[in-house]
Protein backbone atom coordinates (compact mmCIF):
# COMPACT_ATOMS: atom_id res chain seq x y z
CA UNK A 1 0.00 0.00 0.00
CA UNK A 2 1.32 3.44 -0.97
CA UNK A 3 1.37 6.21 1.64
CA UNK A 4 0.52 9.71 0.46
CA UNK A 5 1.75 12.76 2.37
CA UNK A 6 -1.05 15.35 2.53
CA UNK A 7 -1.05 18.93 3.74
CA UNK A 8 -4.28 20.74 4.57
CA UNK A 9 -4.23 24.46 3.77
CA UNK A 10 -7.46 25.02 5.71
CA UNK A 11 -8.27 23.21 8.93
CA UNK A 12 -12.01 23.88 8.59
CA UNK A 13 -12.62 21.69 5.52
CA UNK A 14 -13.46 18.04 5.98
CA UNK A 15 -10.52 15.67 5.76
CA UNK A 16 -10.12 13.56 2.65
CA UNK A 17 -11.20 9.97 2.98
CA UNK A 18 -11.32 7.03 0.61
CA UNK A 19 -14.81 5.54 0.65
CA UNK A 20 -15.42 1.86 -0.07
CA UNK A 21 -17.61 2.53 -3.14
CA UNK A 22 -15.77 3.73 -6.23
CA UNK A 23 -12.16 4.54 -6.97
CA UNK A 24 -12.39 8.35 -7.01
CA UNK A 25 -11.96 10.55 -3.93
CA UNK A 26 -13.95 13.77 -3.44
CA UNK A 27 -12.30 17.17 -3.08
CA UNK A 28 -13.94 20.24 -1.56
CA UNK A 29 -13.89 23.96 -2.08
CA UNK A 30 -11.67 25.57 0.57
CA UNK A 31 -13.62 28.85 0.46
CA UNK A 32 -17.03 30.26 -0.37
CA UNK A 33 -16.94 31.60 -3.91
CA UNK A 34 -19.48 33.78 -5.72
CA UNK A 35 -19.22 33.58 -9.50
CA UNK A 36 -20.97 35.62 -12.18
CA UNK A 37 -22.03 34.03 -15.46
CA UNK A 38 -18.93 33.67 -17.67
CA UNK A 39 -16.46 34.28 -14.84
CA UNK A 40 -13.28 32.17 -14.61
CA UNK A 41 -11.78 31.20 -11.26
CA UNK A 42 -9.20 28.87 -9.77
CA UNK A 43 -11.03 27.29 -6.84
CA UNK A 44 -8.65 26.36 -4.01
CA UNK A 45 -9.19 22.78 -2.86
CA UNK A 46 -7.45 23.15 0.49
CA UNK A 47 -4.95 20.32 0.00
CA UNK A 48 -1.53 19.58 -1.38
CA UNK A 49 0.09 16.15 -1.64
CA UNK A 50 3.43 14.52 -2.22
CA UNK A 51 2.69 11.64 -4.56
CA UNK A 52 5.01 8.64 -4.77
CA UNK A 53 7.52 8.53 -7.61
CA UNK A 54 5.91 7.17 -10.76
CA UNK A 55 2.40 8.41 -9.92
CA UNK A 56 0.19 11.35 -10.83
CA UNK A 57 -3.22 12.59 -9.70
CA UNK A 58 -6.07 13.26 -12.12
CA UNK A 59 -8.84 15.70 -11.16
CA UNK A 60 -12.27 15.83 -12.81
CA UNK A 61 -15.68 17.25 -11.79
CA UNK A 62 -18.09 15.09 -9.84
CA UNK A 63 -21.06 13.90 -11.88
CA UNK A 64 -23.31 16.36 -10.00
CA UNK A 65 -21.01 19.39 -10.25
CA UNK A 66 -22.68 21.03 -13.23
CA UNK A 67 -26.19 20.24 -11.98
CA UNK A 68 -25.46 21.72 -8.55
CA UNK A 69 -23.15 24.65 -9.37
CA UNK A 70 -23.41 25.38 -13.15
CA UNK A 71 -19.61 25.34 -13.51
CA UNK A 72 -17.38 23.55 -16.01
CA UNK A 73 -13.76 22.56 -15.47
CA UNK A 74 -11.83 24.55 -18.07
CA UNK A 75 -9.02 22.06 -18.68
CA UNK A 76 -11.47 19.11 -18.74
CA UNK A 77 -8.98 16.79 -17.04
CA UNK A 78 -6.31 18.05 -14.64
CA UNK A 79 -3.00 16.26 -14.22
CA UNK A 80 -0.92 16.85 -11.09
CA UNK A 81 2.47 15.20 -11.16
CA UNK A 82 4.48 14.28 -8.11
CA UNK A 83 6.82 17.28 -8.52
CA UNK A 84 3.94 19.66 -7.68
CA UNK A 85 4.57 19.11 -4.00
CA UNK A 86 6.11 22.25 -2.55
CA UNK A 87 4.90 23.61 0.77
CA UNK A 88 2.71 26.21 -1.02
CA UNK A 89 1.49 23.96 -3.88
CA UNK A 90 -2.23 23.87 -3.13
CA UNK A 91 -4.39 21.95 -5.58
CA UNK A 92 -6.93 24.10 -7.44
CA UNK A 93 -9.80 23.52 -9.85
CA UNK A 94 -10.00 25.90 -12.85
CA UNK A 95 -13.65 26.58 -13.66
CA UNK A 96 -15.91 28.82 -15.70
CA UNK A 97 -19.41 29.65 -14.49
CA UNK A 98 -22.13 29.00 -17.03
CA UNK A 99 -24.59 30.85 -14.79
CA UNK A 100 -24.31 32.94 -11.62
CA UNK A 101 -23.59 30.60 -8.74
CA UNK A 102 -22.32 30.25 -5.20
CA UNK A 103 -19.99 27.46 -4.13
CA UNK A 104 -19.86 27.19 -0.37
CA UNK A 105 -16.80 26.29 1.62
CA UNK A 106 -16.67 22.51 2.06
CA UNK A 107 -18.92 21.78 -0.95
CA UNK A 108 -17.74 18.69 -2.81
CA UNK A 109 -16.99 19.99 -6.30
CA UNK A 110 -14.55 17.57 -7.89
CA UNK A 111 -12.85 14.22 -7.46
CA UNK A 112 -9.45 12.69 -8.02
CA UNK A 113 -7.66 9.40 -8.39
CA UNK A 114 -4.00 8.48 -8.37
CA UNK A 115 -2.59 6.61 -11.36
CA UNK A 116 0.74 5.24 -12.44
CA UNK A 117 2.35 7.47 -15.02
CA UNK A 118 2.79 6.33 -18.59
CA UNK A 119 5.73 3.95 -19.02
CA UNK A 120 8.56 4.83 -21.35
CA UNK A 121 7.40 4.25 -24.91
CA UNK A 122 8.82 4.41 -28.39
CA UNK A 123 6.90 5.02 -31.59
CA UNK A 124 7.49 2.78 -34.59
CA UNK A 125 6.19 4.08 -37.91
CA UNK A 126 4.41 1.44 -40.01
CA UNK A 127 2.56 1.37 -43.33
CA UNK A 128 -0.41 -0.67 -41.99
CA UNK A 129 -2.10 -1.32 -38.67
CA UNK A 130 -4.73 -4.00 -37.89
CA UNK A 131 -6.79 -5.56 -40.68
CA UNK A 132 -10.10 -4.97 -38.84
CA UNK A 133 -11.54 -1.43 -38.87
CA UNK A 134 -14.08 -0.37 -36.25
CA UNK A 135 -16.04 1.88 -38.57
CA UNK A 136 -15.29 5.40 -37.37
CA UNK A 137 -15.83 7.73 -34.48
CA UNK A 138 -18.48 6.64 -31.95
CA UNK A 139 -18.95 3.24 -33.52
CA UNK A 140 -18.64 1.01 -30.45
CA UNK A 141 -21.82 -0.95 -29.84
CA UNK A 142 -23.58 -0.03 -33.07
CA UNK A 143 -25.27 -2.84 -35.00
Amino acid sequence: MEKIKIKYFDEDIDKIEKISKGDWIDLRSAETIHLKKGEFRLIPLGVGMKLPDGYEANIVPRSSTYKNFKILQTNCFAVIDNSYSGDADEWKLPVIAMDATVIHKNDRICQFRINKIQPEIEFEEVERLDETNRGGFGSTGRK
